[in-house]
């Protein structure tokens, strides 16, 4: 990867594997929306960023300061990790060489803890759609406000004096339970999503899964999208589909990586299935 910075604009060259559209709409973060003129807007870690590729195929962080993109933008993009080497790995099980080829360029995001593990428990028996709305409606009630009708995601301390009504008022319904549990948890320590972080995988599986309102489903999303755990495998209808096509297990290649992987069979199998 390499950048630089033109005008108040970073252009960074040299990404590879990284389609915007597959990676920013496909499930695993709520809160990007594609423009009219085909960028996406979204805020993440409490920046706001606009981002879109120019004719070179650059990445370009519109009017993004140096901080923000090597302090954060960088890392949640996952900019120094080689994709094309890891695809090229994967393309080794014969269903992923098609479907890599076909939908090439998703990337895992390297989303805050808090924020991913508030989401997956807000998507549970939901559509995207309406995820995107009730964490919409969270930030703006209860986030920072960061100008043109943009808010970060709430903090765990300002979430922590609400009742279980605040959150049905949301639109988040039995989920609202788990919310307010979670947040108080959170915010007084009780839940230390630092320490789940340093864990090893099945470690911070188990303690995740020791959470009000956290299913097998939710932590292995948190695990993957939100706490940099790439050998999670979260699997949902569509992915119990896909792993009929894997009889024997997980071939060999997936080791280490079975999150990645499973964004590319997640997408094949929602377009093919």
């Amino acid at each position: 990867m390499d950048w630089k910075k033109i005008g108040n604009d970073i252009v960074v060259s040299g990404v590879d594997c990284l389609n915007l559209d597959l990676t920013l709409d496909c499930g695993q973060a709520f809160r990007w929306e594609k423009q009219e003129d085909g960028s996406y807007s979204g805020v993440a870690g409490g920046y706001f960023l606009n981002i879109y590729k120019n004719g070179d195929g650059g990445l370009v962080f519109k009017n993004t300061p140096e901080e923000a993109f090597t302090g954060f933008w960088a890392h949640y993009f996952d900019l120094e990790r080689n994709y094309a080497e890891i695809c090229d790995r994967l393309k080794s099980d014969s269903l992923l060489s098609s479907t890599i080829d076909a939908y090439y360029g998703i990337r895992i995001l390297n989303q805050e803890s808090w924020e991913a593990l508030c989401s997956f428990v807000i998507s549970q028996q939901n559509n995207i759609k309406r995820i995107k709305l009730i964490i919409s409606r969270l930030c703006r009630a209860y986030g920072e406000d960061l100008g043109n009708g943009y808010y970060s995601f709430p903090s765990a301390e300002a979430l922590s004096g609400l009742t279980v009504a605040d959150f049905e008022a949301l639109g988040t319904g039995y989920r609202a339970k788990y919310l307010e549990r979670l947040s108080k948890d959170v915010a007084s320590g009780k839940i230390d999503l630092a320490k789940i972080k340093s864990l090893p995988l099945e470690e911070a599986r188990k303690e995740l899964l020791g959470i009000y309102g956290v299913g097998v489903k939710v932590a292995n999303c948190a695990l993957l999208f939100g706490f940099e755990f790439y050998a999670a495998f979260p699997v949902d209808v569509w992915m119990k589909r896909v792993m009929e096509y894997y009889p024997d297990g997980l071939p060999e290649c997936f080791e280490g990586i079975e999150g990645i992987a499973q964004q590319y069979l997640f997408h094949w199998a929602r377009n093919n299935l």
